[in-house]
């Protein structure tokens, strides 16, 4: 049976901006036992305080489907296992799996060790028997293993013989600079195989991107764990992300070697690692990511409409992602109505309304407009081609002040008359910056008529510069996301002003967020 290593919170954890707090590593610990991984590298007990806080804790935790396992490296040279502070801070953090790498590299032995090959030979054995000797079970890391088997195949192949005889419960090939060929990976396993008696794993760098597929090569070559890290997180150019690895054993091989796995959860899995480490989730990652079935031409979306398999490999709702269709200067007729229906609006295909919608569509992109984010704006679109859309307020005029002050700051004040069903408000507000202003004056003129929009408030608001040759004369972009606390949309506006692209945003997302924003999307469900 195929197991599946997790070491993002040690390998992972070694690529630039990472850094885990005890706490952060448990809870990550703890997705990833309901995940249904095998295994969970915590780190290395006996290089740094946190990791061996974090031992300290999880050895009282019960899992329902991982073994935790402590990292390391062999003894050091010339002294005996018992005496390396290391080997010791395995045994004594309280775990049943150790894993130790070993150097299988030549020129690693004599360059980075700075010992005899012999030596070496000697470390790797002593060490993996003192762990054993222990009770525990014991993963040796060949570190740069296909490096060295091209370099010097005779040593290479001496260091997992001597690794096997020390009874190593698995042994493990290290694709450490990242720079091996799948068809090396293959050719390699191929040749060493037969003289391994125990398991065998794959641990992958990326810096060739080719970590997972080397995983996948080596999986279909026999052996029986791959070690990654969740959305391939690691040092350099990262690891082999468990992320895709996962679903294509189980999707395009066999569901049956991961039984444990609730595939469904990695999407969940994947995006809350990127939670905690505070960092952006990368849109463009395979099964996972928010854009890994999103379709924007619009010959894509006629097709995907008829049978999804036109533009999809499987169902987004295998990985727990799911589909989505953007509206742009390339959409058809199809992208209109996929993207109606989510929104819970039925246009007829070859309707005059439809036609309008798209001839507007490219207009507005064409002045500046995109719609990707902005499914508030688009609604509101739709709804006023359909003849459908009430009109909440007109602006009768507005003006902004904004004040240098001596102490470098500035204060900005609007005064705002607007038309709310034939009755005139005039109100005034202050703000941080004449778009906030903006906006608190416009609340405050239509607050007493609609006091729904006292739970909305702004959660992002960006600038985008759409031709920078124009210097202060360019169009401006301005994307709003909104929220009511359960509810999150986008809204858009452009111009060359950026307190009138601001404007048409802000409008955009009060009106959106007093007609339409608690009505439900339930796109997948319809599609699907």
């Amino acid at each position: 049976m195929l197991k599946i290593y997790d070491t993002t919170l040690r390998d992972g954890s070694q690529k630039r901006g990472i850094s885990f707090s005890t706490e952060d590593k448990i809870r990550i610990t703890k997705e990833l036992d309901k995940l249904g991984v095998d295994y969970v590298e915590g780190g290395w007990p006996g290089s740094n305080p946190k990791d061996i806080e974090y031992f300290n804790k999880v050895k009282n935790m019960s899992f329902k489907n991982i073994k935790v396992a402590a990292f390391g490296s062999t003894r050091r040279a010339n002294i005996e296992p018992k005496d390396d502070y290391n080997l010791k801070e395995i045994i004594k953090s309280g775990v049943k799996v150790a894993t130790i790498f070993g150097k299988t590299w030549d020129l690693h032995v004599t360059v980075a060790l700075n010992t005899t090959l012999e030596e070496n030979l000697k470390m790797i054995e002593s060490s993996i028997k003192y762990l054993k000797d222990h009770g525990l079970e014991v993963n040796f890391d060949a570190e740069h293993f296909f490096d060295g088997y091209k370099a010097n195949k005779e040593y290479a192949l001496k260091v997992i013989d001597v690794a096997v005889k020390a009874n190593a419960d698995s042994i493990v090939f290290c694709d450490t600079n990242g720079g091996t060929l799948p068809c090396e990976i293959r050719n390699i396993i191929r040749e060493v195989k037969p003289l391994v008696t125990c398991e065998m794993g794959i641990h992958a760098h990326n810096d060739s991107e080719l970590a997972v597929a080397n995983s996948v090569i080596a999986f279909e070559e026999g052996i029986s764990q791959i070690q990654g890290t969740i959305n391939g997180y690691g040092e350099r150019c990262g690891n082999a992300s468990l992320s895709s690895i996962i679903p294509n054993i189980i999707l395009k091989y066999d569901s049956n070697l991961l039984k444990k796995i609730k595939l469904r959860k990695i999407t969940e899995v994947s995006r809350f690692v990127s939670e905690i480490i505070n960092s952006s989730h990368p849109s463009n990652l395979p099964f996972v990511g928010s854009d890994a079935f999103t379709h924007k031409g619009g010959i894509h979306v006629s097709a995907i409409l008829k049978d999804i398999a036109t533009y999809e490999h499987i169902n987004p709702i295998l990985v727990g992602n799911d589909r989505k269709v953007v509206i742009s200067e390339l959409s058809g007729k199809a992208n209109i109505i996929y993207k109606a229906k989510q929104l819970g609006i039925d246009i007829e295909e070859k309707s005059d309304e439809i036609k309008n919608v798209v001839k507007r569509i490219k207009e507005l992109e064409y002045q500046g407009y995109h719609f990707e984010g902005a499914d508030g704006s688009f609604r509101l679109l739709v709804e006023k081609a359909l003849g459908r859309f009430r009109e909440l307020f007109k602006l009768k005029n507005a003006r902004i002040i904004t004040e240098k002050l001596k102490n470098e700051g500035s204060n900005s004040e609007v005064s705002i008359k607007v038309d709310i069903d034939g009755e005139e408000v005039h109100t005034a507000a202050s703000g941080n910056g004449p778009v906030n202003a903006l906006d608190k004056a416009l609340r405050k003129a239509l607050v007493d008529f609609y006091p729904e929009i006292e739970k909305f408030y702004l959660v992002d608001y960006k600038v985008r510069v759409l031709d920078s040759n124009d210097g202060t004369e360019a169009k401006v972009r301005v994307l709003i996301e909104t929220t009511d606390g359960n509810n999150n949309w986008g809204t858009v506006g452009a111009s060359t002003n950026i307190i009138e692209a601001s404007w048409k945003a802000l409008v955009d997302s009060i009106e959106f967020g007093i007609l339409y924003r608690d009505e439900k999307n339930e796109i997948n469900e319809k599609i699907n």
